[in-house]
């Protein structure tokens, strides 16, 4: 326990001097990171070092080499804020494949994805366009091929019927309803990006999923394109514009929900948990709690809770947030004793399952017990194996790897070798 108290002074006082040596406040560091003022003292004063997701945040922020502050490096380059911001400021539609930052090593298929959201692309349909009610199935099936976490079959599909869609739209030009369904296909697409990392990227999908709401005119896909774009604004480090935008949206969708459909309230429920998610990364206790409350409301009127569904919406997806929640605000104990029953709990939804047990494993990482991280993270292997294999998760596991100095726990390394970042 000395030994770990020790750890996290120094860990401190590295992030002190860095911020002095910039000549910069806590006030300015804290903002840049969408953080309050406390935030950084606790840090430096070596509280709350043991959240390596705050401090990957901290040592881009200040420029501090990740070994410094006891983390491992990961080699998945990713954009900075600068360029997110760059990106973001450029038309989502009128960006090229050159100016965006792509995986380290893209696959076929990753590349026929981005070239499928690049403006002006010809992607003429193989054979007739399927009638819409055969699109509708196609969009449903990409759906659950993404809650299922079959997200290398995911990425070969989503080509063809983006071009399928937009040639039935061309035949068709005006259809609300193949609007929104494009607009589904896009959001599938940008969700998949942010599992895969791909920060530039994702704003292609999410400008085409905008666009193709607003011209379905279906408050159902605005809601979920809005998702997606605060999930993009989180991801680029701009929570409180996720919060902001949210908002805005979610006060012209909510009341009257004992007369709303189920897809209504599904798309409205998951909203609002973007929302309390956005709050948490930028450090809103007050927001989260609103956000999750709502959420809770919704949640009371609908519970849409399988793999097939059009948007898996229920009372169990608000306390996956809530156990989410905790942790970003560095609760751990909170967080586990709101993982516990759900560890109990049938959830069918197999993203949803990995969830649980990879935010319970940054629970247990944050307390420093690493072996039940490790049973954690096999759990979750064993609910959705590609769902760990994403950016975030292997910086975890890389982390936690870094942190077992003794090598204790041979199986974590293991892990950490086959995901591609031994410590």
């Amino acid at each position: 326990m000395a030994e770990e108290r020790s750890e996290a002074r120094r860990i401190g006082e590295v992030i002190r001097q860095a911020r002095l040596l910039q000549r910069r406040s806590q006030k300015d560091v804290a903002a840049a990171l969408g953080y309050h003022q406390s935030k950084m003292s606790r840090l430096e004063g070596g509280r709350g070092t043991e959240d390596v997701r705050v401090l990957r945040e901290v040592a881009q922020v200040l420029g501090i080499p990740p070994h410094r502050l006891g983390l491992a490096a990961v080699s998945d380059a990713r954009p900075s804020d600068s360029e997110t911001e760059d990106m973001h400021r450029r038309s989502f539609l009128a960006a090229g494949l050159a100016a965006l930052p792509a995986p380290a090593t893209p696959t076929a298929a990753h590349q026929d994805l981005v070239r499928a959201l690049l403006p002006g692309s010809d992607l003429a349909a193989a054979g007739p366009v399927p009638e819409p009610g055969n699109l509708r199935n196609r969009v449903t099936a990409v759906r659950r091929l993404f809650h299922t976490c079959d997200y290398a079959r995911l990425e070969r599909t989503l080509p063809g019927l983006i071009g399928q869609l937009r040639q039935a739209i061309g035949d068709e030009p005006g259809s609300s309803d193949l609007s929104g369904l494009l607009a589904t296909a896009y959001q599938t697409s940008a969700s998949l990006l942010l599992k895969q990392g791909d920060q530039g990227s994702v704003w292609l999908a999410v400008g085409r999923a905008m666009a193709e709401a607003e011209r379905s005119g279906d408050p159902v896909v605005l809601a979920s394109s809005v998702r997606v774009h605060a999930h993009a604004l989180v991801r680029g480090g701009h929570p409180a514009q996720a919060v902001t935008l949210v908002r805005h949206t979610a006060d012209r969708l909510t009341g009257s929900y004992d007369q709303r459909s189920p897809h209504y309230l599904a798309a409205l429920g998951l909203l609002l948990l973007r929302g309390s998610t956005a709050a948490s990364r930028g450090g809103d206790r007050s927001a989260n709690q609103d956000f999750l409350t709502e959420a809770k409301e919704v949640a009371s009127h609908v519970a849409l809770d399988s793999p097939g569904a059009w948007a898996s919406f229920s009372p169990t997806n608000v306390a996956l947030h809530e156990l989410s929640a905790a942790v970003a605000f560095g609760d751990a104990g909170v967080a586990l004793e709101t993982a516990r029953p759900l560890m109990r709990r049938h959830i069918p939804v197999p993203e949803r399952r990995a969830a649980l047990w990879v935010e319970a494993a940054r629970a247990y990482s944050q307390q420093g017990r690493l072996a039940d991280g490790y049973q954690a993270l096999r759990i979750a292997e064993s609910c959705a194996a590609q769902d760990i294999r994403r950016p975030a998760v292997r910086e975890l596991v890389a982390d936690m790897a870094a942190r077992d100095r003794r090598r204790s726990l041979p199986g974590l390394h293991h892990l950490s070798r086959q995901l591609g970042v031994p410590a």
